[in-house]
């Protein structure tokens, strides 16, 4: 690959996950002291997520595989989304923010397929490439995370006085007393950007011009007849499941944190993407000493283990336990969404490889944590005790309790008979999933 195709690309990654990052992780809080949103419409928010992913293969099957330039597709989906993060920075109501913000997440979750597209059409060994280009969006995500707290955000505009003494008095003053609804606006600002970055991509023309495609393919139904492997089965009910404790997480963490009083709340999240690309490069040796099944156990009692560190931490002497919490997540999320994406990818061969992707992705990211957001919501507006206080001690213990009875429950019955199956370089022949639907 070419220097300058390179550049593009990591720019590309870097933004498209500096925009997700910039506003995601303290929406809740924004809702809450901004917008002054109940906990249910806290929920409702973070949900338009799940039902931008389940719209997402819509745009992806029946737009870009099939009329127009993954770049171009990609370039108008920002530059409107970056439209909107802007506009939606001038309401003032919940009930004003809500249908723009799922517009805008109906728009933006196609997107990250559309960036794994244009980046794998212009690379001849993805498996040695695309790790070099997609870490700079895990990067783009800490650099989000980071500028919120050093720019005190969270806090009124109070600023680290480390960045204070390194940006000088002059600027300082012209960036203190900032707020939350600045993250949507530089996200805005950021998504315009790469829209415009977009349409001097590498050409990236649609795959399947001349095909016919069904309802079928886009949901990536081809895929199903892998639930007549019982193992698989177990592992899709488990995937959905686990999706219900990781909506606590992303909707409830930042304001819990923010509550405690805890500094550059958003900033010290960040530590989760940095734990997670540590985790990812060991992944390869922990894949050859435990084999499937126990890293998946391993991602799932990972997730119990993060909320009983956040229902008995607190910003005194366990405030290592809120920082565990936190370094977690590499072992959550690669631990159990990584190795099930390989485990899926391998066992559905090469034929139905994308479809299975695509059904997995429906059902965890859009059924499972639909469920969870709304559940969320639910549980934290039960134990809220007053307008900005809540025992959250009980609720980290509800989701903390579901990913014990998963753990459970996949222990039980799902049958790790080959070990090795996930190795580098093993091809194992499975059973072909093409089965009538």
């Amino acid at each position: 690959m070419q220097p300058y195709i390179r550049l593009k690309l990591s720019t590309m990654m870097f933004l498209e996950f500096f925009i997700w990052g910039a506003w995601f992780v303290t929406m809740g809080t924004y809702l809450a002291n901004s917008l002054h949103a109940t906990s249910l419409q806290n929920s409702g928010a973070y949900a338009a997520q799940s039902w931008g992913a389940i719209l997402a293969p819509f745009i992806i099957g029946l737009i870009a595989d099939r009329y127009f330039s993954a770049q171009k597709v990609l370039g108008t989906l920002h530059l409107v989304g970056g439209g909107l993060l802007l506009y939606i920075t001038t309401v003032d109501n919940f009930h004003a923010f809500y249908p723009v913000m799922l517009a805008y997440m109906i728009l933006y979750m196609p997107t990250l397929a559309l960036v794994n597209s244009v980046a794998f059409r212009q690379m001849k060994d993805p498996s040695k490439e695309f790790p070099l280009i997609r870490v700079f969006g895990t990067g783009g995500w800490i650099v989000a995370g980071l500028v919120i707290g050093w720019l005190g955000w969270e806090q009124g505009g109070v600023l680290n006085p480390n960045f204070k003494s390194v940006i000088g008095e002059t600027l300082s003053g012209f960036l203190k007393g900032g707020t939350l609804i600045l993250t949507f606006k530089m996200a805005g600002v950021a998504s315009v950007l790469l829209g415009i970055l977009s349409f001097f991509l590498p050409a990236t023309p649609p795959i399947k011009k001349d095909q016919k495609t069904s309802i079928r393919d886009i949901l990536g139904l081809d895929a199903i007849g892998l639930l007549k492997n019982n193992s698989y089965l177990v592992f899709f009910i488990a995937s959905i499941a686990i999706c219900i404790p990781l909506s606590f997480y992303y909707n409830w963490t930042n304001p819990f944190l923010n509550e405690l009083k805890m500094p550059e709340a958003a900033a010290k999240q960040s530590w989760g993407q940095i734990s997670e690309l540590v985790f990812m490069a060991l992944m390869p040796i922990f894949f050859v000493r435990l084999g499937v099944k126990k890293m998946l156990a391993f991602g799932m009692l990972a997730w119990a283990l993060r909320y009983l560190f956040f229902a008995y931490g607190d910003i005194g002497s366990n405030y290592w336990m809120l920082i565990g919490g936190i370094i977690l997540h590499g072992v959550c999320y690669d631990f159990f969404f990584v190795t099930g994406q390989i485990y899926t990818d391998r066992l559905a061969g090469e034929r139905f490889k994308s479809s299975a992707q695509g059904f997995i992705t429906l059902a965890t990211y859009g059924i499972g944590m639909l469920m969870g957001y709304y559940l969320s919501g639910a549980v934290v507006g039960n134990w809220q005790t007053s307008p900005s206080t809540h025992d959250w001690k009980t609720i980290w213990l509800i989701p903390g309790g579901i990913a014990v009875f998963v753990m459970i429950f996949f222990l039980l019955f799902f049958k790790d008979k080959n070990r090795t199956e996930l190795q580098p370089g093993l091809d194992i022949e499975e059973p072909s999933p093409n089965v009538e639907i």
